[in-house]
């Protein structure tokens, strides 16, 4: 468990998963996040069983004040180069713009540095998110390039943002707060 400001990081369990479940299937969750396609229970289930296998990847239940609000993790880890990428979302939209994937990102982003070796974490995001770039700027993330066009969602095609953040950069911005 890691404990952030504002949530806490647990392990993803069985019981989490119709939660995921119904933010997956909301339209407002899904304008930038998740899958093309709704996921049933069976779906879930089956890519929670991929993930407790994959060495590849880490992923964790974002919960704020004993609630399950979201979820967060590593993928692509590679321990060779110390690198991988993270994503995040809060799936409860009541509690959208309250600091609370700030909080869980800067939680994870500092569990990546401090006890994974990471160098470098590194994230995609669609270029019209705003918010999340804000928020992803705000944990020190700074942009690398941009993929135009690189997904099809919603009937139109959507360019990406690459941005990372180094080990010195997170350690240097956090040591300054």
């Amino acid at each position: 468990m890691l404990q952030g400001k504002l949530v806490v990081l647990r392990a993803s369990e069985p019981d989490d998963l119709p939660n995921y479940v119904r933010w997956l299937q909301d339209r407002d969750v899904l304008t930038y996040f998740g899958p093309y396609r709704p996921m049933n229970l069976a779906q879930e289930e089956s890519w929670f069983e991929r993930q407790n296998s994959d060495s590849s990847s880490i992923n964790f239940a974002i919960a704020h004040q004993g609630q399950h609000v979201g979820g967060c993790g590593y993928l692509n880890i590679n321990h060779q180069h110390r690198h991988a990428e993270v994503g995040i979302f809060i799936g409860e939209k009541s509690l959208w713009d309250q600091g609370l994937g700030r909080d869980a990102l800067a939680t994870i982003v500092d569990y990546g540095f401090q006890y994974l070796n990471f160098h470098r974490i590194y994230l995609r995001v669609f270029a019209e998110n705003k918010r999340a770039i804000h928020s992803y700027e705000k944990v020190g993330f700074q942009h690398e390039g941009r993929w135009r066009q690189a997904e099809w969602r919603h009937g139109r095609w959507h360019d990406m943002l690459w941005m990372s953040v180094l080990e010195h950069e997170r350690r240097e911005m956090t040591d300054n707060a």
